[in-house]
């Protein structure tokens, strides 16, 4: 039986629907706004693991090129691998439903929602997010939802809830906000310099919407939610439990504070063999052994929040708002054009710029249509970062923290127009224990700079975490610069970038219940003063550009008459592919009449420069060009002095003296010092040779 709700949004109305179309999936929603459709899908497994301390849950979120009546690009005709954004929508619905979860279900989920139509007007991303928990919610998949998702802009000093494309095109601030009814429980997005006020103010704007279609979802639950399967937990407790925490808690209070990441992580292993020794019969078995470790961590998750809470001290021995040592170098590779190493405590990321042509910029084809990106922003994660042996892959972690770096510098570097290079940032993560991804924004500044990028600004990265003592908040602490075990151990890994002036990027994940907007107004305010602190660190180390790199290609720009870019161009290119020949340059024409030459050196990109600038103006009388000869007649010889453009220099303008034969004095394919006399009625141009003797006196 179809079951469907709507809810009146704006000038449109949102529609859920199921019971029509994917019957067999354990869940199923459409979900409709305007012209922009997306089917969500959620399956779980049929095998049942008893005592799973996890959640084996996949998102993979999938755009469709018919759905805005499109062919993919390319020689293979069928969607592929999946693209950057549906990896970072994927994640998008992944992060916030995930913690609603219960761990003991024991079955593989996966939820995939799909976008089947696509307006151009409504992006789809956040109908994915509500069709995703839509369809968990009505399953009988156990779900601590339903979650929902709006995206706030802020347009001219209003907050505008799902702007559309072109409303987003005048954002200077752009988040998502996921969350519960309760609260929220995931916060990304960009912005042009954002204060603090204005990004508070977003999130409050953004609880309502979030709370109706919670509310929405509610209601097509009640009329066809399934009934919940059952849970597997595991029954069996662990033996002895209080006596092995009573004999190891004293050894971990001294193993979890230890200088170090890797000193901590060796002291509490020698610590878990130590008491794991009087006790190695019962450990032998599996099911005790898993339930040993979990106790482990419980102990440590416990140690280190009490220390912060009640202490102040965390287990590197910092302050709550104390940020690790911060050393900045650039110009650590002698070949590439930019390269910067960031390191922060135990965090590195090596930074490397390359200027490219517009030939390198990044091509884009997917259903918002196509388009080309001129910066670029790479994150690896190699496994050697944190002692590891993997494989050298680029999974949705990677994809997801280049994005956040990326977004984070873009509203920094200057237009194409300002800046004629392709720019691509690589961020090596060295080594990692805390917010890799502000370090490669970190970093990523620094060898722009060193590159010679005009920045607008410096930009810099921190990433704070919150710790709480329970629901009711009597007690918590905001912490700066947060380790791995913090982020791992924490209810929130903020990550907030930006310039001395306002926000550029954020990012946010809470594993609690909502948090007030005191506890995020503070968060943002000690985040300000650690960016600040960070800023001043790297400032010290380069502050504005440096010369662009002897290898770096040679750029330079200018504008022509719209008219004149066939005369440029020339039949079937002849024109432009002769002055790239002559020059040894690679010249780019746009409709515009912008043109940009790369040469290898400055001379090269000059004189074809100069060239061009000659083509595209008309010839004035007077004007001196070099000509090559094309034909010679027995009354003079026609010379070309600009591609496509020849004159007629008559036997009496060979020389100051007598002429008998042209052949004398030129020969075919010779370049000559030629005058233009004058362009007549007729628009022929008629030239004089400019003779040694002659082309000596002028000097």
């Amino acid at each position: 039986m179809v079951q469907r709700v709507t809810k009146k949004i704006g000038n449109g109305e949102l529609v859920l629907e199921t019971g029509k179309i994917g019957k067999q999936a354990n869940g199923c929603v459409y979900a409709q706004f305007g012209g922009t459709v997306v089917i969500a899908t959620v399956c779980a497994s049929s095998t049942v693991t008893e005592g799973m301390d996890f959640v084996p849950v996949t998102v993979d979120y999938n755009e469709k090129f018919y759905a805005a009546g499109k062919i993919p690009g390319g020689f293979v005709k069928r969607e592929g691998r999946p693209k950057d954004k549906e990896i970072l929508v994927s994640r998008l619905i992944d992060r916030p439903m995930r913690p609603l979860f219960e761990p003991t279900f024991g079955r593989e989920i996966q939820i995939v929602p799909t976008c089947v139509s696509a307006d151009g007007v409504n992006p789809p991303d956040i109908l994915a997010v509500i069709a995703a928990s839509a369809a968990v919610t009505i399953s009988d998949i156990p779900f601590h939802g339903p979650v929902a998702g709006v995206r706030v802009a802020y347009i001219d000093g209003d907050y505008v809830l799902n702007p559309t494309y072109e409303q987003l095109k005048r954002a200077a601030l752009e988040i998502v906000v996921a969350g519960t009814k309760d609260g929220f429980t995931m916060v990304e997005g960009g912005a042009n310099e954002a204060t603090e006020d204005v990004m508070l103010g977003a999130l409050a704007k953004a609880q309502d919407f979030i709370r109706d279609m919670c509310l929405l979802q509610e209601e097509l639950q009640k009329l066809a939610g399934k009934e919940k399967l059952p849970l597997a937990p595991l029954d069996v407790k662990l033996e002895n439990a209080d006596k092995i925490e009573a004999e190891a808690t004293p050894l971990m209070q001294q193993a979890c504070f230890q200088k170090g990441k890797l000193a901590r992580g060796d002291a509490v292993e020698a610590v878990k063999k130590q008491v794991a020794a009087n006790y190695a019969e019962q450990l032998a078995d599996p099911v005790q052994a898993n339930l040993y470790a979990k106790l482990f961590d419980d102990i440590q998750y416990r140690l280190l929040r009490s220390s912060i809470l009640d202490r102040g001290l965390r287990i590197d021995g910092r302050g709550t708002e104390d940020i690790r040592p911060i050393t900045c170098e650039v110009n650590v590779l002698p070949r590439p054009h930019g390269s910067a190493l960031f390191t922060r405590g135990e965090t590195q990321s090596l930074a490397v710029t390359t200027l490219g042509t517009a030939m390198d910029e990044q091509e884009f084809d997917d259903i918002e249509g196509n388009r080309s990106e001129h910066f670029i922003l790479h994150y690896n994660f190699p496994p050697y970062s944190v002692g590891e042996v993997g494989k050298l892959t680029t999974g949705r972690r990677e994809i997801g923290h280049g994005n956040l770096a990326r977004r984070s510098l873009a509203p920094m570097i200057p237009t194409r127009e300002e800046f004629p290079y392709t720019i691509r940032v690589v961020s090596e993560i060295m080594e990692s224990n805390g917010s890799s991804s502000q370090a490669s924004t970190c970093g990523g500044c620094l060898s722009l700079l060193a590159a010679g990028v005009p920045m607008k600004k410096m930009v810099a990265g921190i990433a704070m975490g919150l710790i709480t003592d329970g629901p009711q908040y009597k007690k918590y602490a905001i912490l700066s610069d947060i380790l791995g075990e913090e982020d791992h151990l924490g209810d929130m890994d903020f990550k907030v970038a930006g310039t001395r002036d306002g926000i550029t990027g954020f990012q946010m994940d809470i594993k609690i219940a909502g948090v007030s907007m005191e506890i995020m107004k503070k968060a943002l305010d000690q985040a300000k003063r650690g960016r600040n602190h960070i800023l001043d660190i790297m400032e010290k180390c380069i502050s504005k550009p440096q010369p662009i790199s002897a290898f770096a290609p040679k750029i330079v720009s200018l504008k022509i008459p719209v008219d004149k870019i066939g005369a440029l161009i020339g039949p079937g290119g002849k024109n432009v592919k002769a002055l790239c020949a002559q020059f040894g340059v690679t010249i780019n024409t746009d409709d515009d009449g912008t043109v940009t030459i790369y040469g290898k050196t400055g001379k090269a990109a000059d004189d074809a420069k100069g060239a061009v600038k000659a083509i595209c103006e008309d010839p004035e009388p007077g004007t001196i060009y070099q000509g090559t000869v094309k034909r010679i007649m027995d009354f003079g010889a026609f010379v070309e002095i600009l591609p496509g453009k020849e004159g007629l220099c008559h036997i009496s303008k060979l020389s100051r003296g007598r002429v008998e034969r042209v052949t004398d004095v030129l020969k075919e394919g010779q370049v000559i010092p030629v005058k233009l006399l004058e362009v007549d009625k007729m628009g022929r141009l008629n030239l004089s040779y400019i003779d040694a003797l002659e082309d000596q006196s002028r000097k």
